[in-house]
């Protein structure tokens, strides 16, 4: 009797024909099956859908199936990111208010939180260069997720997380509720130090599953290009819609040290299948300096200094108003609760985002899609200005600014998959992992860039807590019209970004296709915003007040 597709697949990758084989081999083997068949594509779509097939797509080579034993830790690795960074999301958002921390502070520690990301392209070398027990990705991933919980732990252990009410009366007379801290609170810099580390584990392993999810999408055949890579980032959106409410309300119930007793315990439940994770062990390394001009080849070229360039300079352009949660809070009267409840709906108006550009834009020009968002964001903005003068059109304060700050995050999720797009397209075969690293370590570092700005924007008018709370808020209007311009301000470079990939790949070939100049500013400039983020960053922990804020 004839063997159906399935059993061909299946034979193929019987584990005790194929352990003694190389890990290429495995991979490359349905390949290569059906392609000897001369059969063009990989799976037959009137076949029935089946579990297993769902499980273990056979248009996939072995590698490249997620949920199989030796790779459920990449997906696994996604999965985790999204929830935790879904359970650090609202916790961050009002608990270092609760705290007293200034508008500085809190800016600072929220950017803290993702400032390590800016290292990848570090985190990438040293696994590269350096591996433990002869692992580069799996070690490194290990200890980036134990470092996370021991800082999470320390916070446990040595500070009393509970949080109390009391009433009083305020200026008007009115009796009202406040939240206090004990005496035995995290001080804002240990919380600030905290959350650095635990964002140093965290991006650490999530530098590593890059690198894996990397690699695997070189065996990917051409009809399912990107399938790993969309099914990695499907899992972590979904764990951030999942974590983000949850938080939120175990925030509002129990307070902070429920939280972050769950961000101590869920990186250390990873462990065991990181350590089933295949990976070749002693594999060659590359010496430093053969990867370091590799590096520098890569950003010679044209194709890749002038698009990152338009990155760069416009997520630098994309400030924000630090003081507007303070505004929300303190003017308003918003409780953490509603607070939180903005934030969760930013997190599933993000995932839509990514949803709408992948079914319905992606065949958009790059340009245009950056010229829509950009002008819809400038609109939102815009509309703060109204809420402040308390134009709302019927709507309540909360329904207005749940309209304007989430709808921005919605704009955020459109522009996130184009730049994810050209970023792999930049990749140079052989040194994939690498190349993503540096790419996504220029964006983060324009975001921790802007962030900086937003703080210093600060002192520019009157925005303290005191001011808001006297419902002086000329000085909140001016800052708010100031940042919405800046940020549409970076339709200035969109002449810098490709159309589309082949104009991409075209710019190789236009003048100044290669040029020494061009990367040696790209790098410049990417690793003193790094230096430049950071310093601005520790001066408003330690010296707070520093820049003339409250």
């Amino acid at each position: 009797m004839e063997k159906s597709e399935d059993a061909e697949v299946l034979e193929v990758y019987d584990a005790n024909q194929t352990d003694h084989m190389k890990s290429t081999e495995i991979e490359m083997l349905p390949l290569k099956s059906r392609l000897d068949s001369g059969d063009e594509s990989f799976v037959n779509e009137n076949e029935p859908w089946t579990l297993q097939k769902w499980l273990y797509p056979p248009d996939l080579p072995r590698a490249c199936q997620l949920l199989r034993k030796e790779n459920i830790a990449v997906p696994a690795c996604y999965l985790l990111v999204g929830i935790l960074q879904g359970l650090i999301g609202p916790l961050i958002n009002v608990y270092p208010m609760d705290l007293g921390a200034t508008e500085a502070q809190y800016s600072t520690i929220s950017s803290l939180r993702s400032l390590p990301a800016t290292f990848k392209l570090a985190f990438g070398f040293l696994s590269d260069n350096f591996p433990i027990f002869g692992y580069k990705r799996k070690s490194f991933m290990m200890l980036g997720w134990l470092m996370a919980s021991l800082s999470m732990g320390v916070l446990l252990v040595v500070s009393d997380l509970s949080l109390r009410e009391e009433e009083f009366v305020d200026e008007q007379g009115e009796i009202g509720k406040r939240v206090v801290a004990p005496e035995n609170a995290p001080s804002i810099p240990f919380l600030s130090l905290t959350t650095l580390l635990f964002g140093t584990g965290f991006w650490m392993a999530d530098v590593m599953g890059d690198s894996v999810v990397a690699e695997k999408a070189k065996l990917e055949p051409e009809n399912a290009r990107g399938s790993v890579q969309s099914s990695c980032y499907s899992y972590r959106f979904f764990g951030l819609m999942v974590a983000a409410p949850f938080s939120t309300s175990l925030y509002s119930w129990l307070g902070p040290k429920y939280i972050i007793s769950l961000l101590c315990l869920l990186p250390l439940s990873i462990l065991p299948l990181v350590y089933w994770l295949r990976e070749e062990k002693n594999a060659p390394v590359a010496p430093t300096s053969a990867q370091c001009k590799e590096i520098w080849n890569t950003v010679r070229s044209r194709a890749v200094w002038q698009p990152l360039g338009f990155v760069y300079l416009y997520n630098v352009l994309q400030v924000g108003n630090v003081a507007w949660k303070e505004y929300l809070k303190t003017t308003l009267g918003f409780t953490a609760a509603q607070l939180n409840s903005i934030y969760v709906v930013a997190c599933v108006l993000l995932y839509v985002g990514v949803v709408v550009y992948k079914y319905y834009l992606i065949n958009w020009s790059w340009r245009t899609v950056y010229v829509v968002t950009t002008l819809l964001n400038g609109l939102f903005s815009f509309l703060q200005v109204l809420l402040i003068l308390g134009i709302t059109f019927g709507l309540s304060n909360f329904v207005f600014a749940l309209g304007d700050d989430a709808f921005a995050e919605l704009i955020g999720g459109i522009q996130f998959l184009p730049t994810t797009i050209m970023m792999v397209h930049l990749c140079p075969d052989g040194s994939e992992g690498a190349s993503y690293a540096m790419f996504t370590t220029v964006n983060n570092s324009a975001l921790n860039m802007s962030a900086a700005i937003s703080t210093q924007l600060l002192r520019i008018w009157d925005v303290s807590k005191e001011a808001l709370a006297r419902h002086d808020l000329s000085g909140m209007i001016n800052l708010t019209i100031l940042t919405s311009l800046i940020q549409i301000s970076g339709l200035a470079f969109v002449g810098l970004l490709p159309k589309t990939r082949d104009d991409l790949l075209a710019l190789k070939e236009r003048k100044f296709g290669t040029s020494s100049l061009g990367g040696a500013i790209f790098l410049s400039i990417t690793f003193l915003s790094i230096i430049y983020s950071l310093v601005v960053s520790i001066l408003n922990i330690i010296y707070p007040g520093w820049m003339g804020e409250s």
